[in-house]
């Protein structure tokens, strides 16, 4: 069985910099999280003493904190400074954009439309730099948009790892429901090309693998869109996950792997899928 990567996988720019952060600041904790990655998490544990809080009430004062990746709401970002902690923020620069953007037009009088999940950390990140002067809707469905009443003006942005295809379909839609609207294209780049790649790979694959933490949004989309081009498509989180009786009358299998997840992950399973061999 031939086996072969996608062309564009695995550590994107916004997650390479959170892990160099994060190794050069040991002995800290991060709150949330850091990436989307359990195996990742427990590497900068076990190598540099990175804890990890899940609530703000687990942090005590005057102590070292690293910001994940998806950012944090605006208000807890506040009370972490108000407590004397360093702060050192790993937010990616791809979600600092909207957080920006919604601020500003916010500001503006615009009402806010969030194209993502509503439980994400990163869609609850954005949310919280809305002003009080306006509303803030996140949708995640075309049908969503028709509970929408009174809204004129708005500005739009998406999550990070969303596909723009889709997002573009809710750009459409509020066009013909509102007098004015602002579009501001939040999707990284880095997703995109991943997306692009895995579907180009699973068209031509009898068996797709994808490789990512199962909470994290863009490994869900690789595997979405694997499994659209590729039945036997399957997510996993590491090697100890794959089953031999998956590669039965295979003849060429494609492997893609999620923003968050590392490379030695990644060629653990290749190593795994090479032993069936």
């Amino acid at each position: 069985m031939k086996i072969e990567l996608a062309s564009s996988y695995g550590f994107c720019f916004g997650v390479k910099r959170a892990i160099k952060i994060a190794e050069e600041h040991p002995n800290s904790t991060t709150y949330g999280p850091l990436i989307h990655n359990q195996d990742e998490i427990n590497r900068l544990d076990k190598k540099y003493n990175i804890s990890v809080a899940s609530k703000l009430s687990e942090i005590k004062p005057n102590s070292q904190i690293v910001i994940r990746t998806h950012g944090i709401p605006k208000d807890e970002f506040t009370i972490l400074k108000s407590q004397n902690n360093e702060l050192i923020d790993a937010t990616c620069p791809y979600v600092t954009t909207p957080q920006q953007i919604v601020e500003k037009m916010s500001g503006e009088g615009y009402d806010i439309i969030i194209f993502g999940d509503k439980e994400h950390p990163e869609i609850k990140s954005v949310m919280s730099y809305a002003t009080n002067k306006c509303r803030v809707f996140v949708v995640l469905e075309l049908t969503e948009l028709d509970n929408l009443h009174h809204v004129n003006k708005v500005a739009v942005v998406s999550q990070t790892t969303r596909k723009p295809e889709d997002f573009a379909k809710i750009v459409s839609k509020l066009i013909t429901l509102c007098k004015e609207v602002r579009v501001f294209n939040t999707i990284c780049n880095a997703t995109f090309e991943n997306q692009d790649a895995a579907s180009k790979l699973a068209k031509k694959s009898d068996i797709m693998i994808v490789v990512g933490g199962k909470h994290s949004s863009n490994t869900k989309q690789l595997h979405a869109i694997s499994k659209t081009n590729c039945s036997d498509s399957y997510l996993i989180e590491n090697s100890e996950e794959i089953l031999a009786e998956w590669f039965k009358g295979k003849l060429k299998c494609g492997i893609t792997a999620g923003a968050s997840t590392p490379d030695w992950v990644v060629q653990d399973v290749i190593k795994k899928i090479k032993s069936f061999s």
